[in-house]
């Protein structure tokens, strides 16, 4: 492998941490959201990934994001006949979305976001070398 085939490698991690952050960020906005149906209620988002070769002609898989899907649990009925947005018999629903797993899943995403970043420092740290070891030649 290259060293620039490393670089979209871990380029492509990055790009994918970041989609996954950013959905992370979605649902945590979410969470605490209500609407006055089942059908409604916010859903938490889940990127979906997949490997790929970043080059053709190189060993290197790369991963990016597929899809963004739902996910499938149910939202949570709360009864609160007062609020504004109950339904006739008295229930809001509020989304699917896990606070804390959510969270554990952003740490995640980040340690490899940061991962990737290292990966790139190292292969720019042995690109400068292997430049300036052609250029004492």
């Amino acid at each position: 492998m290259s060293i620039i085939n490393a670089i979209d490698v871990s380029a492509s991690g990055m790009s994918a941490q970041s989609t996954r952050l950013n959905t992370i960020a979605s649902n945590l906005a979410n969470a605490e959201s209500v609407s006055s149906s089942e059908a409604e209620a916010f859903r938490a988002k889940l990127p979906l990934f997949e490997s790929h070769r970043v080059n053709p002609s190189d060993p290197g898989l790369g991963v990016r994001v597929t899809e963004i899907v739902e996910s499938k649990a149910p939202p949570t009925a709360v009864y609160s006949p007062n609020h504004p947005l109950a339904d006739p018999n008295g229930y809001v629903y509020k989304s699917n979305v896990n606070t804390v797993e959510q969270m554990a899943d952003m740490m995640s995403a980040q340690r490899s976001f940061e991962a990737n970043v290292e990966v790139l420092k190292a292969s720019k740290s042995l690109a400068e070398a292997t430049i300036r070891a052609m250029g004492a030649k």
